[in-house]
């Protein structure tokens, strides 16, 4: 059976954005599992399976739904253990939890501090109207203000990254030889940044962008089938 994964989009719905959705579709794919994607706005959220939860993703396999990306991973991981392991142990699952962690507090809010207009402006105007609205109260400005000095931070936020551009010399995916949810979780913000955005996260020549070009490639090319912002 099919599993359905919940996908977020904007007024493009070939253009599935969110982070968190994206680290659902590489481990269901990293799972070899055929899903399907249902493109789901922000505002149809609270529809999604009889308003399980308010964000996505969400999947239905079969009689199970699971919100929460970690928790899908950890679903498939447990419900699938034949196929190839997301965590490679139980080490790997609660070292996943820490990169978890790392990317939403040292990955995420540059990303959308810097592309939150560009977020703004690719959806619906339904959709637009209860996004400035949710995220000028959780900034506390207008969002126009929000982007205005993304340049003056985007030094600071390649230099957070040395950590993981460090470790990279010694190996080609986090995961180590092949990638493992530690990769998809970090490439899954990577994602939402080029689908949303043109601005430059990273240099051409940094080797964390020369990791994300072969998550690219992953499954396929699951990832670079969706063109990136002009």
């Amino acid at each position: 059976m099919t599993i359905q994964l919940y996908d977020l989009v904007g007024s493009d719905t070939g253009r599935p954005f969110s982070p968190h959705c994206w680290k659902a579709a590489f481990a269901l794919a990293h799972k070899g599992l055929d899903f399907k994607s249902i493109p789901t706005r922000f505002t149809e959220i609270p529809q999604v399976e009889e308003g399980v939860s308010r964000t996505v993703p969400v999947i239905r396999d079969g009689d199970s739904v699971v919100v929460d990306s970690f928790a899908i991973a950890e679903y498939l991981e447990d419900s699938y253990p034949e196929r190839p392991s997301l965590f490679g142990g139980e080490g790997g699952r609660a070292a996943a939890r820490f990169v978890e962690r790392w990317a939403l507090t040292q990955v995420h809010p540059f990303i959308v501090s810097a592309a939150v207009v560009d977020i703004h402006d690719m959806l619906d105007p339904k959709d637009q109207i209860y996004f400035r609205a949710n995220r000028e109260e959780r900034f506390g400005k207008p969002l126009e203000e929000v982007i205005a000095d993304r340049d003056a931070g985007l030094a600071g936020f390649r230099a957070s990254l040395e950590s993981l551009r460090n470790m990279l010399k010694f190996q080609p995916f986090i995961g180590g030889k092949k990638p493992l949810f530690t990769d998809y979780i970090v490439a899954g913000a990577f994602q939402w940044a080029r689908i949303v955005t043109s601005y430059q996260f990273l240099a051409p020549d940094d080797p964390v962008a020369e990791w994300f070009d072969r998550c690219l490639d992953l499954h396929d090319g699951l990832a670079r089938r969706i063109p990136a912002a002009a």
